[in-house]
């Protein structure tokens, strides 16, 4: 949550957040405060991001396009790997989801996750690498099971694999979030119902960071969500922070949750090989 009003506006004058909005964000704290600090807390940064409409762009996501193909650009470019605590939440069969913490090792070429699972589902390992183990991830899970089975080969988009789960592992990580937004706005740019806001002074986990905030107001089938807020670093140009609400049921009720995603504890190039991600690697489901 913030307290400066003060928004960044393309040269065609985005629409001032409404009222329902502005109480939104008031009311939901709990998408983007309470977590863990990513990397280390830093002074204010003033925003890299140019949210200034070219003279052919009409649409007020334009801008916040042009935007992300940048940074999709620069972790293309600039990001080879990370490590991170992922905190998310998800909406599954109408059902809000308990909030999960899970510690994430990503390798861009080849993709490559794995993951270990802080609560819940503790000590819960998960490991997947494009093209290798027949197309499967390599699972073990925690507690007593972990002393009697072991690790076993899933389809990413099994039921199994996807018990739980609004995503599979093959689109976890921040440059798929990316490349979901931009189809989304790809999706939404076709429509004019659409409120954009941008704030260059936001904050999330003592870091500095620029929000982009989009808004339909009114329902419809083509939209995916009532609002949908994305936070990008301000010092490492990569999305940190991401959550969408759905209509409320109730005019002036507050929009329910759909998704949370957190990238906390951010360490970007870390230098990881093959090796972190074999699933032979004696620090990888011990037993």
């Amino acid at each position: 949550m913030w307290t400066q009003p003060a928004i960044q506006q393309t040269r065609k004058q985005f629409s001032t957040v409404s009222c329902i909005s502005a109480l939104c964000l008031l009311l939901m704290p709990q998408a983007v405060s309470g977590q863990a600090t990513e990397v280390a807390p830093v002074k204010h940064l003033k925003s890299p991001f140019d949210f200034a409409a070219r003279s052919d762009e009409k649409h007020p996501l334009q801008p916040v396009m042009h935007v992300m193909r940048g940074v999709l650009d620069h972790i293309d470019q600039q990001v080879h790997d990370y490590s991170c605590t992922l905190i998310k939440r998800e909406r599954l069969d109408d059902e809000l989801g308990e909030r999960q913490h899970i510690f994430m090792k990503v390798r861009q070429q080849p993709f490559s996750v794995y993951m270990h699972f802080l609560q819940p589902h503790k000590d819960r390992e998960v490991l997947y690498v494009a093209g290798m183990n027949d197309g499967d991830l390599i699972a073990l899970d925690g507690g007593w099971k972990r002393k009697i089975m072991a690790p076993v080969s899933l389809d990413p988009e099994g039921m199994l694999a996807m018990s739980g789960q609004k995503y599979p592992i093959t689109r976890v990580g921040m440059r798929n979030l990316c490349e979901e937004y931009l189809k989304t706005l790809e999706e939404d740019i076709q429509y004019s119902e659409c409120e954009v806001d941008i704030n260059p002074n936001s904050r999330i986990g003592g870091r500095s960071a620029t929000l982009i905030q989009v808004m339909h107001p009114t329902p419809r089938k083509a939209f995916r969500s009532h609002i949908s807020r994305i936070f990008l670093d301000n010092e490492l140009r990569v999305p940190v922070h991401f959550d969408a609400f759905l209509w409320p049921a109730e005019a002036n009720g507050t929009p329910p949750l759909e998704e949370s995603y957190t990238y906390t504890n951010l360490k970007i190039n870390q230098g990881f090989t093959s090796k972190d991600f074999d699933k032979e690697n004696p620090d990888i489901f011990k037993q």
